[in-house]
């Protein structure tokens, strides 16, 4: 994936005034984390808006303040709750030597399991996230998921049936259901 870098400026600005920051056309944002103190900062909103949009949790995106270099996580983006624009972003400065934690979505693929295509199974499915440990450079933007191995009525995909890239360790409980395939439910049994 291409390197995403967003240029940033200190901000003066705090409060109920950052109003007028986003008149004009300025993004207010902070970055913490490893290296740095909590920093406010702004950026240009069209640019960082539209650089965002394809960005995840666990996409590591770089800051470029005042001549230095920042990797860092977006943690949290709050959004106006009419226009759905972007208002402020929170960014978690990482140590690229030090693992961090995330939540990596998981991708459970259209293609149909034998259990849907011979039973007519419906496929019901568990969490959505996995927390997942690594170095930052490691960090899977999803988690895919094949439902082909769901060749019967009952069969189940558990976070331990996972494939993991290297260096990256799950945190969630080894058991806990990803995805199974469930019998259909007539409509006598439905009444």
């Amino acid at each position: 994936m291409e390197r995403i870098v967003l240029e940033a400026e200190r901000r003066t600005v705090t409060g109920k005034k950052v109003k007028v920051l986003r008149r004009d056309g300025k993004l207010p944002a902070v970055v913490y984390g490893h290296g740095i103190e909590p920093t406010p900062i702004q950026m240009d909103e069209i640019v960082a808006t539209k650089l965002l949009a394809s960005v995840g949790s666990s996409t590591l995106v770089t800051i470029q303040l005042e001549g230095e270099e920042y990797a860092a996580l977006v943690r949290e983006r709050q959004r106006d709750i009419i226009y759905r624009n972007l208002t402020h972003v929170d960014f978690q400065a990482v140590s690229m030597t030090e693992t961090v934690r995330a939540n990596v979505p998981i991708y459970i693929s259209d293609e149909a399991s034998p259990a849907v295509e011979n039973y007519g199974a419906i496929i019901n499915t568990g969490i959505d996230v996995l927390e997942i440990e690594c170095l930052p450079q490691d960090l899977p933007e999803r988690i895919d998921i094949d439902i082909s191995s769901l060749e019967e009525i009952g069969d189940s995909i558990l976070v331990r049936d996972i494939p993991l890239p290297d260096g990256v360790v799950t945190l969630d409980d080894p058991e806990t259901l990803i995805a199974v395939a469930s019998s259909p439910i007539s409509e006598e049994e439905l009444e």
